[in-house]
C-alpha cells in the first residue's frame, strides 16, 4: 500500500499539520479538545499537546482538508508532481538510480528519494517529453 497514507499515522508523506482549528476547551494538564469540521467527524478531537502547533500568520504553510481530499477511511493517496533531482549510487556489485520527487500537497524541502525504477513503472508520465531531471 506504499503511497496511501492514513491520517496521523507516522510517515515521510503523511501531513504534518492540518488546520488551524480552534480550541474548545482544556482537557487537563497536557490534552485539548478541538473544534473540527464535518469531514473529520471520524477523528477524535481531543489532542496532547505535542500534536498541536501555534497557529501561523502565513496562510500559505496551512493545509486545507479540502486540498488533501481525504477518502471515507481517513485515508488518501499522495500523487507524485514533478521529478526534481536524480543520482546514482554506486554500491560493490551495482548502481541504483534514485530520483528526487516532489509530492502534491508537500513542499520542496519535503520531496524524497524514491528508486528510479519503481517510479517509472507506477508513473511513467513523470519521465516523458524530458520529464526526467538529467
Amino acid at each position: 500500500m506504499k503511497g496511501v497514507m492514513r491520517f496521523g499515522k507516522k510517515g515521510k508523506l503523511s501531513p504534518r499539520y492540518i488546520g488551524p482549528y480552534r480550541i474548545a476547551k482544556r482537557i487537563g494538564n497536557v490534552a485539548y479538545e478541538l473544534e473540527l469540521p464535518q469531514e473529520l467527524e471520524a477523528v477524535h478531537p481531543i489532542f496532547h499537546i505535542s500534536m498541536l502547533k501555534k497557529c501561523i500568520g502565513d496562510p500559505s504553510l496551512i493545509l486545507s482538508t479540502e486540498s488533501i481530499k481525504f477518502k471515507d477511511n481517513l485515508s488518501y493517496e499522495e500523487v507524485p508532481v514533478q521529478i526534481l533531482d536524480r543520482q546514482v549510487r554506486r554500491l560493490r556489485t551495482k548502481e541504483v538510480a534514485s530520483v528526487k520527487v516532489l509530492w502534491r500537497n508537500q513542499f520542496v524541502e519535503e520531496a524524497t528519494w524514491e528508486a528510479e525504477e519503481d517510479m517509472k513503472k507506477k508513473y511513467p508520465h513523470l519521465f516523458d517529453f524530458g520529464g526526467n531531471a538529467d
